[in-house]
């Protein structure tokens, strides 16, 4: 096959779904209102239920609602008749995804999540099929042929369905004013849920808290740096931070023509570091570090010193 073939089958493709997602957009109307107003009202969870292709649409589609504050489960259809229909209850929402709405599957079940639910909503191109019929609410996913050149694969009407699912899906978080910081609590280790769920006290390391009093020597000042490998120490008199030394501070001083043997922190620290309390969320703390192009800052209960955060671990962390 040759390049330019291969490049005229992937847009043709691409075309195909594009017109038939225009399609969608035209027609969508009053039962997609009256689908998602069913769904927000509802007292239950929002189960979704296909076979085939369409129930890897379905699996999908749980975990984007899931993720943005509709609780959902997937039902597999084949399965249902086999005692996965217990997971329905009254009070849940039945979404059955089939482009045919007249698969054996589907056929069989559509009965039971009808009556076992509080409303079955049917997902389907086939607005005369037995899902259709059954259905409180009817969504079409009528396209006019699939992208496959043979119109057999599930391509085009995979999309439409997919695409309908994520409408729903954003038009109830927008309903329900889902905010970033609501999609965050579900995303705790991704990068959104570190930006607003992380706080530096999470971040900082409890063995690793350098530190050396007013009257501390060089040796000591030196020793303190080394083992913390932030290249900082902090001079603190009864846990209230006094001011900090850095290797830069360090390397200054010991350019001058004095006597090392009398130099105490007292002499070498620089006052009012950059500091954070311990409750403030680390994306504050790296966009301070960004900000001052420094390298730490010193962390704070209160008045009281209790480590440090650098910009290397934020870094490790996933920030940038």
């Amino acid at each position: 096959m040759e390049n330019e073939n291969i490049l005229k089958a992937g847009k043709e493709t691409i075309l195909f779904e594009i017109t038939e997602l225009k399609s969608l957009y035209n027609r969508l109307g009053n039962d997609f209102i009256t689908a998602v107003k069913c769904i927000l009202n509802s007292k239950g969870k929002l189960v979704l239920c296909g076979v085939g292709k369409s129930a890897h649409i379905a699996n999908k589609l749980v975990a984007t609602f899931n993720s943005t504050g509709t609780p959902s489960q997937f039902l597999h259809a084949a399965e249902a008749k086999h005692g996965d229909l217990g997971l329905i209850t009254k009070d849940d929402v039945v979404i059955c995804i089939s482009n045919s709405g007249t698969s054996s599957e589907i056929v069989e079940v559509v009965p039971f999540l009808k009556d076992y639910s509080s409303k079955l909503i049917a997902m389907t191109a086939n607005k005369n099929s037995i899902l259709a019929e059954y259905a409180d609410i009817f969504l079409d996913t009528h396209i006019e042929k699939e992208a496959d050149p043979n119109n057999l694969a599930p391509t085009t009407s995979t999309t439409v369905q997919l695409a309908l699912g994520d409408a729903i899906a954003l038009a109830l978080l927008q309903a329900r004013d889902f905010t970033s910081s609501d999609f965050a609590k579900f995303h705790p280790g991704g990068a959104l849920g570190k930006k607003l769920l992380l706080k530096v006290e999470q971040v900082i390391k409890q063995d690793r808290k350098p530190e050396v009093n007013l009257s501390a020597h060089l040796k000591e000042i030196i020793n303190s740096l080394t083992y913390s490998s932030y290249g900082i120490t902090v001079v603190i008199e009864n846990d209230v931070v006094k001011g900090v030394i850095t290797d830069g501070d360090l390397r200054r001083t010991l350019s001058k023509d004095i006597d090392y043997n009398e130099l105490t922190a007292k002499d070498i620290m620089s006052l009012n570091p950059k500091t954070i309390q311990k409750n403030e969320l680390a994306s504050k703390a790296f966009e301070e570090l960004r900000e001052n192009q420094i390298g730490q800052l010193v962390v704070l209960e209160g008045d009281k010193y209790i480590g440090i955060i650098d910009l290397h671990t934020l870094l490790d962390e996933g920030f940038k």
